[in-house]
């Protein structure tokens, strides 16, 4: 299964290194020399990765001058990941793990998680409610508990966003 681990942004230098989005809990592991990354169809090596400030600069086996990585500008790249293995930290998951789970607020199933948007400062998750997409941070204020063996996550102190009776006066 791909998770996706980052976004490709503009060219660093001219040898075809390019500052990386992260979007991934592991960069170590994930852009480690010699991992192979994919960018849509195509299948990426990592050569190496340096860190200037808050970006990550990757360079791909492939990728050797400026031209070639300006042309992967805004792409996203996803890492294989075996389904039975889960991520180190027990507070993060893979957005296949949370897509399909049943979402609770004050004891009632109020929707259905279909997809999660991952943010420069947080993830947010976006539920299906009656047919209405209602976006929810996926912050711990927000959502304390995930049981990934029972499919399902609560929501507290946003029950009102599901009330579809009072949704624009919120």
């Amino acid at each position: 299964m791909r998770v996706v681990i980052g976004r490709m942004g503009r060219p660093h230098g001219i040898r075809g290194d390019i500052a990386v989005d992260v979007r991934t809990d592991e960069p170590d592991r994930r852009f480690a020399a010699g991992a192979t990354v994919y960018c849509g169809r195509r299948s990426l090596t990592v050569s190496g990765t340096r860190q200037q400030g808050r970006r990550l600069i990757v360079s791909f086996v492939e990728i050797t001058d400026r031209t070639a990585a300006e042309d992967l500008t805004g792409e996203e790249l996803a890492a294989e990941v075996d389904p039975a293995v889960l991520p180190d930290d027990r507070d993060a998951y893979y957005d296949y793990q949370l897509i399909g789970m049943d979402v609770v607020a004050d004891g009632s199933s109020v929707g259905t998680v279909i997809d999660v948007l991952h943010g420069p400062h947080q993830d947010t998750l976006v539920v299906d409610a009656a047919g209405r997409d209602v976006l929810v941070p996926f912050v711990s204020a927000f959502v304390p508990h995930v049981d990934i063996d029972a499919a399902r996550l609560e929501v507290t102190g946003g029950a009102e966003l599901f009330d579809l009776d009072h949704a624009e006066e919120a």
